[in-house]
């Protein structure tokens, strides 16, 4: 009875969807751009031939601005979606993972408790990572707590002499409590300052300081999609795009978004994204195998089959010195914003590897463990002269790994070593503040 039921929900989902975008007046391209699909991926989904749900489900609903419910029956597709990402993050199998909407139809009190438990854990990860980030590397923030320190020592230094046994002149006394009353009104107003600017500044809207993180808050309102350079005649696009999206940047910041869009236009020039899907379905989501196939750099595949907005996967690229220059976050994997990333990560081993593409399925502690398939390899530009190292990158593609799978060993790893449990690690710099058990 029940598979009947979700067959038949899944047949008409498709449809509703298709019903809701016409009846709002979208195009089916816009409405792919809002979720981060392609539009050919969009149109399967709208004519009931591909399965759909979990997290694709509820950011197409929120793009159509509809409850969940309205385009699927049975239980709540948010509460199915939730489940969905508890199974994945406790790296269950395809069988148990797919008993999430029997669990929630027989059991609907227990259903919202772990989906509650697991929204609860998901932010207050995202909670710790952004705080731990920010104390360790935020200018603004290491001032205010400099001011705060300094200032209550001065505080105690005063009250102490205040308090002493050795009897003090009235001028004196006076002086001190002019003191103590000036340093106090100080404390009070740097912690006000300093309550603001945290209040201010945290949430995942809160947009950076730096000119990297402008470029990564512009490239994630985008979906790291730009249909204006895979055209053939992108010639002219990318200052378009400058000019008419990126205005209000600092002048770093645009500095930075027109390397990136240089590159994507390269990219797309040599591999447009539809070849790419064409290949994918003979020789799978293999970066070597795609290289050889089409005669391209391994690095370059893998910076294209990052740009697939179905394959949501997750890109990272650093410099020689191991800086990361760009990231396309995916959900379950975290890049730190300011911190040092993993040494244990493939990305920085094959940047001593020139030429070789590194393998590894991750799973990245504290994060609920789920798997990712990761990629790495050393994109080397042509030398600019006689005895000068070429400049070279670490480019590092991120893929989900099918849920349940156990056919190839998983290798554990952490964000950063501030808050990586792993106590025992011999590429740890740091001690971590979060507690192992």
């Amino acid at each position: 009875m029940i598979k009947v039921t979700a067959v038949a929900r899944e047949t008409l989902t498709g449809s509703r969807i298709r019903e809701r975008r016409v009846i709002q007046g979208l195009k089916q391209a816009d409405l792919a751009k809002r979720i981060g699909i392609s539009g050919s991926y969009l149109n399967l989904i709208e004519h009931n031939r591909r399965r759909i749900g979990g997290k694709l489900l509820l950011d197409i609903a929120s793009a159509l601005e509809v409850e969940p419910q309205t385009l699927t029956e049975g239980a709540a597709a948010a509460l199915l979606g939730v489940l969905g990402e508890a199974a994945a993050a406790a790296n269950l199998s395809a069988q148990d993972a797919a008993l999430a909407e029997a669990f929630a139809g027989r059991f609907p009190g227990w259903a919202a408790a772990l989906a509650a438990s697991q929204r609860r854990v998901g932010a207050l990860e995202r909670t710790v990572e952004s705080l731990s980030d920010r104390m360790a590397h935020d200018p603004l923030l290491a001032e205010a707590m400099h001011e705060l320190l300094t200032t209550a020592a001065a505080v105690r230094s005063t009250s102490e002499i205040l308090a002493g046994d050795e009897a003090l002149e009235r001028e004196w006394q006076d002086r001190f409590h002019a003191n103590l009353d000036a340093d106090s009104r100080r404390l009070a107003h740097s912690a006000q300052a300093l309550v603001g600017y945290l209040e201010k500044a945290t949430g995942p809207s809160a947009t950076g300081k730096s000119p990297q993180e402008e470029v990564e808050v512009y490239l994630a309102a985008q979906g790291y999609h730009f249909p204006l350079l895979e055209g053939a005649s992108s010639v002219g696009a990318v200052a378009e795009i400058l000019v008419q999206d990126a205005g209000d940047m600092s002048a770093a910041a645009r500095f930075t978004l027109q390397s990136v869009l240089e590159q994507v236009r390269a990219d797309a020039r040599l591999l447009p994204l539809a070849e790419l899907e064409e290949r994918i379905q003979s020789h799978g989501v293999d970066p070597v195998a795609l290289a050889r196939a089409l005669a391209l750099p391994p690095a370059l595949v893998m910076r294209r089959l990052a740009a697939l907005p179905e394959l949501r996967a997750g890109l990272v690229v650093c410099d020689r010195s191991g800086t990361v220059i760009f990231r396309k976050s995916v959900q379950g994997f975290s890049v730190p914003r300011f911190d040092s990333c993993c040494p244990l990560w493939p990305l920085f081993g094959a940047l001593g590897a020139t030429g070789t593409v590194l393998y590894e399925r991750l799973a990245q502690l504290g994060r609920g463990q789920a798997q990712f398939d990761a990629y790495a390899t050393t994109d080397l530009a042509a030398a600019s002269g006689y005895n000068l190292p070429a400049p070279a990158r670490g480019v590092m593609l991120l893929v989900p790994a099918p849920v349940g799978a156990t056919d190839v060993p998983v290798h554990d790893v952490g964000a950063t070593c501030r808050i990586c449990p792993r106590a025992q690690c011999s590429a740890r710099r740091e001690p971590s503040i979060m507690t192992v058990a």
